[in-house]
């Protein structure tokens, strides 16, 4: 067991080989005649094989090719070469003598040491080749670095720009945009890259690092960040950001970054910047102008759509910018009082309804802008959104009601400014208005149709008209005399010709067949402008 030890602590071959010869004897009645080392496919002898007949038996052992079998030596009457083998193979042999033959035990401890000895030389053979390896990858890692450091100079003094004009035809034939400029520019420059708008929202990030979810812009730091870059003549360092505008014709675009933790960007990698954001100008150029004959595009039918147009060129042109008219929509009116209604405000208006999920088309007129969206909007969420976007709650909105036709679209126009200027003559002045939410408020006012007054009594008392002309009843004529009796049941019945008990009956009836109730203050103002519009405006009997 010491033994076993000392060789697995020993690191060198053939002194592992020659402590196990030397110490042969703690195992039985044996000499070590000879031992052999594995050394690159051929047998080398250990500098203890001193004896005269060495030769001899090297020859024996090289013809036993890795097995153990009997080895003749003179004056020893038993004689055993043993292969030390480990897990990859033959390692050396030890050539054992004995005076006598071995007993069963002293076998055993002989196989012992044998087995300690392979596996302490496969040991120290594993240790032995790690550290040549670790030598080698060094003196690898060394030459990778020296190449690098000369590839870099090479680069930079004889390549670089065919690297750049790579970069230039990449993105030429990707026809990526923004995407394919980052990711050009971070296999360029090994650095993260990413592309902002001018509000601060990220467009395309290329290699590792990127936030997730990424920060919400602050309206005023981004505009301070960029008055700060825009000063400079190149790339501003702030932070870890290495930040260039994307800036043709002196309008800002948007924002081209690496992402520099360690200030490692030299002169060569502040060339690729500056050559990415000439690329990146031209392309958001480009897809400025494309949105822009979209957003006329649009404008233009919308603009029609709100004057009257023929259904069939309707829906022809929204097919073609890729909205469908088919579906129920709603006309939306947008009023900050704070933002003129330009450009800018309509641009804002548009990606606050992209970002509550409105697919909508979009015009401006002089003082609000205007939505025919496919959907009803939520009660609050454009308003939060927009309130978001410019920093302040002072807003208005007026939402129609579903309109099924192309043909019905300028009226709902109509009722959309009519919900727009009653909430901004409410006392709760910004918010959302629905046209529908509106009540007794539809009908007074400019601009009011024989058609909305008839929506208006169709609402109200359409149940009970429908119920009389059923059941040859006259429950919207008595409800019509109750209100002009000032709710008088005596008088109301009087008029009516008919019992108190009678009419008793009818009222609950009337509260029974519409649903509404008389004793609601808002309920019974609706139904009494609706039974005098029923009369008196649209000829009901009298």
């Amino acid at each position: 067991m010491v033994l076993s030890r000392t060789l697995f602590a020993t690191p060198d071959e053939d002194e592992i080989l020659r402590l196990a010869m030397d110490h042969i004897a703690a195992a039985g009645p044996y000499r070590a005649e000879a031992g052999y080392l594995a050394v690159d496919g051929d047998l080398r002898p250990s500098p203890k094989n001193g004896m005269t007949h060495a030769s001899a038996v090297g020859r024996r052992v090289r013809e036993l090719d890795g097995q153990d079998g009997p080895v003749s030596v003179p004056g020893r009457p038993w004689g055993r070469a043993l292969g030390l083998r480990g897990l990859e193979g033959l390692k050396g042999y030890l050539v054992v003598t004995s005076r006598s033959r071995p007993t069963e035990a002293e076998r055993s401890l002989l196989a012992t040491l044998v087995q300690d000895t392979a596996a302490a030389l496969s040991v120290a053979f594993a240790r032995s080749r790690q550290h040549e390896e670790a030598l080698e990858l060094q003196q690898l890692r060394d030459e990778r670095t020296v190449l690098r450091q000369q590839l870099v100079c090479v680069a930079a003094e004889l390549g670089y720009q065919r690297a750049v004009q790579s970069l230039v035809d990449d993105v030429a034939a990707s026809s990526g945009g923004e995407e394919a400029i980052t990711r050009a520019l971070h296999r360029l420059t090994g650095l993260p890259v990413l592309v902002e708008d001018r509000f601060g929202r990220l467009m395309s990030w290329s290699g590792p690092g990127c936030p997730d979810p990424y920060p919400e812009p602050d309206p005023v730091r981004q505009e301070e960040m960029l008055h700060t870059v825009a000063r400079q003549a190149g790339p501003v360092r702030i932070k870890d950001r290495l930040i260039r505008l994307v800036r043709p014709h002196g309008e800002i675009l948007g924002v081209l970054a690496l992402v520099d933790v360690r200030g490692e960007a030299g002169e060569h990698t502040l060339l690729a910047l500056a050559h990415g954001a000439a690329l990146l100008a031209s392309e958001l150029t480009h897809l400025r102008d494309l949105a822009d004959v979209e957003r006329r595009l649009h404008r233009e039918l919308v603009d029609d759509l709100l004057a009257g147009t023929g259904e069939a060129s309707a829906y022809a042109r929204s097919a073609a910018v890729g909205h469908d008219l088919h579906r129920s929509h709603y006309v939306v009116v947008v009023q900050w009082p704070n933002r003129p209604a330009d450009e800018a405000f309509a641009q804002t208006v548009g990606r606050a309804a992209s970002a509550v999920g409105m697919r909508s088309l979009l015009t401006r007129r002089s003082d609000h802008v205007v939505l025919v969206a496919d959907a009803r909007p939520h009660a609050s969420a454009l308003y939060k959104e927009l309130s978001r976007e410019t920093g302040t709650r002072s807003g208005s909105i007026g939402v129609s009601a579903p309109c099924e036709c192309v043909d019905e679209i300028p009226h709902r126009y109509q009722e959309a400014q009519r919900a727009l200027e009653v909430r901004r003559q409410s006392r709760e002045r910004y918010g959302t208005t629905f046209f529908e939410e509106l009540g007794l408020y539809r009908i007074l006012g400019p601009g009011n149709d024989h058609r909305e007054l008839q929506t208006f009594v169709q609402e109200w008392l359409g149940q009970l008209i429908d119920y009389d002309s059923l059941h040859h009843s006259a429950m919207v004529e008595t409800l019509t005399r109750y209100f002009s009796c000032g709710g008088n049941y005596d008088e109301t019945a009087d008029s009516l010709a008919i019992h108190r008990s009678t009419l008793r009956y009818r009222l609950q009836r009337i509260r029974d067949i519409s649903g509404n109730d008389l004793a609601n203050v808002e309920d019974r103002l609706n139904l009494q402008v609706a039974t005098r519009v029923w009369k008196i405006v649209l000829g009901g009997p009298g």
